[in-house]
């Protein structure tokens, strides 16, 4: 009897952001290094950027996991490293959700279109959205990241790469800040 291969969940790992605003680039530069390791075939790496639009249009083509690497300010120390699991609830937007913006998209935008389309087309939501953020120094114009996000970038691809292959990376949050825990 000849059972078909099993195949790897799909997963998509989108690098979010703008790099014309400082440490708001972390997604990018961290997707971009990730890119250069060597992943399953499963697993895709894209710089999203500020593309939330084309990213819900992506997500169409049915992954199983999204992971979102992003500067996410939480008021920790700057360079500190988060993994959160986002709820996607049903999918749907919600009813006070502002009209959509192309260039700056939240998660939480991104899905709720994600989920209108996957109504009209009938496809399904990734089953699990992770976010994998970095708390920033500065989001003030300019290129370039800070000292302490640029010294987590390294970490973020580990933290990501282990997630990947363990299914959960070993801790919830990581710092790279001096003195933080």
């Amino acid at each position: 009897m000849n059972l078909p291969p099993q195949t790897a969940p799909r997963t998509l790992v989108a690098g979010i952001g703008n790099i014309f605003l400082g440490d708001d680039g972390f997604g990018v530069e961290t997707a971009r290094r990730l890119a250069e390791r060597d992943l399953p075939g499963h697993i895709e790496v894209v710089d999203i950027g500020v593309r939330g639009v084309h990213l819900a249009y992506q997500l169409l083509d049915g992954y199983d996991t999204l992971v979102l690497v992003d500067a996410t300010a939480r008021g920790e120390p700057p360079g500190t490293l988060y993994m959160l699991e986002h709820d996607i609830g049903d999918g749907s937007p919600s009813p006070a959700a502002p009209a959509l913006d192309g260039h700056r998209m939240t998660p939480d935008a991104v899905l709720g279109l994600l989920g209108a389309l996957c109504a009209g087309t009938g496809g399904e939501p990734p089953r699990r959205v992770l976010v994998v953020g970095c708390e920033p120094a500065s989001v003030d114009e300019g290129i370039g990241l800070s000292a302490q996000v640029s010294d987590a970038v390294p970490e973020a691809v580990r933290l990501i790469e282990e997630l990947l292959r363990d299914g959960e990376p070993a801790v919830a949050q990581a710092s790279t800040a001096e003195g933080s825990t």
